[in-house]
């Protein structure tokens, strides 16, 4: 007799999982791509945030690639998988309010 844990991974939900990460994944991407085009100049300030959305962006990446392997059908594959994605999920959503305020903070310094 298999355990809950045995049981694979259906295939519907894991495609649904798929698009999910490749969908925040793209936005990821986009906030990244309209902040760099933002007519403010980058200056040190700015590196943290940078440091993180790419970390994020990566982890995220990871978690799209192990969700495409079929290997990703087993529970602690798909468990892990999961993990990694919500911590790039976490880690993007602390690089973009770390952009904000830079953005904030450099636009005060310019008006001041």
């Amino acid at each position: 007799m298999q355990n809950d844990e045995e049981k694979p991974i259906e295939p519907v939900f894991r495609n649904g999982t798929v698009t999910v990460v490749g969908v925040v994944l793209s936005f990821s991407l986009g906030f990244l791509t309209q902040w760099a085009s933002n007519p403010l100049p980058w200056n040190m300030g700015d590196l943290p945030a940078v440091i993180l959305l790419a970390i994020g962006i990566l982890l995220q990446m990871r978690a799209l690639w192990d969700f495409l392997h079929l290997r990703s059908l087993q529970p602690k594959v798909y468990e892990r998988a999961t993990r990694v994605f919500f911590i790039g999920v976490m880690v993007i959503g602390s690089g973009v309010f770390a952009a904000l305020i830079a953005d904030f903070v450099e636009m005060i310094s310019k008006a001041a």
